[in-house]
């Protein structure tokens, strides 16, 4: 069925637009469309966007559907806007070969919400010893076309640089978990004063910084790129500033949660606020926001990591780090970015899609909103105010450190290919092209 959106703000400009959607894409942009047989949606006062595009996404299948599955995270990427999400490789088995990494293509397509693109990992069973298939996973049906060991740093520097000659070579992109492992044993919490007080094993910034100053060299010399997963201090800001000055193909991202939340949540020793890399202070945060406000950090992954009740509610040490990215991720952007002035509609359009989408070379999505363009949408109401609840969140895990805050903006439509895949906070699926 056609869609037509009525009096649509595009990327929260100028006049109010109609648009219509047909055959998968944007067929019709002016004022006062009329088409008889065509969905229409009322998107007065609202804001039409590129879908969104996360290039960090736990999805949990296979081996732990208990926490989260391609349905149900496909269902809270939909709500939250986007229209494409990588799924990272710790799955169990890990995606470190075809078989696994075709599987989560095929059961992203099944379930039809949301492009689900598998990452397959860098090294068999992202033990950090041996490559993995990498050519296998790139030529497989689901073609992989990023790599990363995230959850784990692959900390070996000859072992990390094969990769990336590897990776050069197949055109395909190494995302690196940047952590020195050596430096965080036993740690949970950033290192600095409120872990000093708290009595928490600290993880010093020098752990991340010291592998992004690496693999930015490593990179350097094998020609290749280097993707930077959820930058967390403001020394990364830094180098990865420093490595885009020197011509080197670095990119980096940010989490939503590193950008609004710090280090001073750790008092209650609640482990919601247990995530990996952790939760710096506010000097970092403020620091990583400029920086994506200019451009030095790339975009917006939400690094969305269900996690069961017994994972979290236990000591905070023992806790399994991760939390629940993809239904607020928009609301958080617009708190912390687009409410201060640092963007407009448009810096979100290039952040939380078209960034994303040109560093892993997606045709389809971040996508300019003209005639002729695929229709992988977003409508947002910027006017919405909603408050947090974990039991009515998508996932089946409901691990977010933002229960009960309330939050502006709100995604009330996303469209992928043209088909209505959440509308009115619901995931309206049924299955899409096997």
């Amino acid at each position: 069925m056609n869609v037509l959106i009525k009096g649509a703000l595009l990327y929260g400009e100028g006049e109010p637009v109609d648009v219509l959607v047909a055959d998968g894409e944007i067929r019709q942009i002016g004022t006062d469309l009329g088409v008889v047989d065509a969905e229409v949606i009322d998107a007065r006062g609202q804001i039409l966007l590129p879908g969104f595009v996360d290039l960090h996404t736990h999805l949990r299948e296979p081996g732990r559907e208990d926490t989260e599955t391609i349905e149900t995270g496909s269902a809270a990427a939909a709500l939250g806007g986007y229209t494409a999400v990588f799924a990272m490789a710790n799955t169990n088995p890990v995606a470190d070969s075809v078989v696994v990494t075709d599987h989560v293509w095929r059961r992203g397509r099944e379930v039809g919400l949301v492009d689900v693109y598998p990452v397959g990992a860098v090294t068999v069973g992202l033990e950090g010893k041996q490559l993995a298939e990498m050519g296998t996973m790139a030529a497989g049906v689901g073609a992989v076309r990023m790599f990363s060991d995230d959850g784990h740093c692959v900390y070996d520097p000859l072992i990390m640089r094969r990769a990336l000659e590897y990776a050069n070579s197949l055109g395909v992109l190494i995302a690196q978990h940047a952590e020195e492992p050596r430096l965080t044993k036993g740690a949970v919490a950033h290192e600095g004063p409120t872990a000093a007080r708290l009595g928490l094993a600290g993880w010093p910034r020098a752990a991340e910084e010291s592998i992004v100053a690496r693999d930015a060299l490593l990179a350097r010399d094998a020609g290749a790129r280097v993707h930077i997963c959820h930058a967390s201090t403001a020394g990364t800001v830094e180098l990865v500033k420093w490595a885009k000055s020197q011509g080197i193909a670095i990119t980096a991202e940010v989490t939503p949660h590193h950008l609004l939340l710090d280090d001073s949540r750790l008092e209650t020793y609640d482990a919601v606020n247990k995530v990996n890399p952790p939760l710096r202070e506010a000097s970092d945060a403020a620091a990583l926001r400029q920086a994506l406000a200019e451009g030095i950090i790339d975009c917006v992954a939400t690094d969305h990591a269900p996690h069961a009740e017994q994972d979290k509610c236990c000591e905070f040490a023992a806790a399994r780090p991760g939390m629940l990215g993809l239904e607020t991720a928009l609301s958080i952007i617009v708190r912390t970015m687009v409410e201060p002035g640092l963007l407009d509609w448009r810096g979100v359009a290039r952040v939380m899609s078209e960034r994303p989408a040109a560093i892993v070379g997606l045709d389809e999505h971040g996508r300019p909103l003209e005639v002729g363009e695929p229709a992988n949408l977003t409508l947002v109401d910027p006017e919405a105010s909603w408050t947090v609840r974990g039991k009515d969140l998508a996932s089946i895990s409901n691990n977010t450190p933002f229960e009960a805050m309330t939050f502006p903006a709100r995604v009330t439509a996303t469209l992928l290919r043209g088909r209505v895949t959440a509308r009115d906070g619901k995931a309206l699926g049924n299955r899409a092209e096997a």
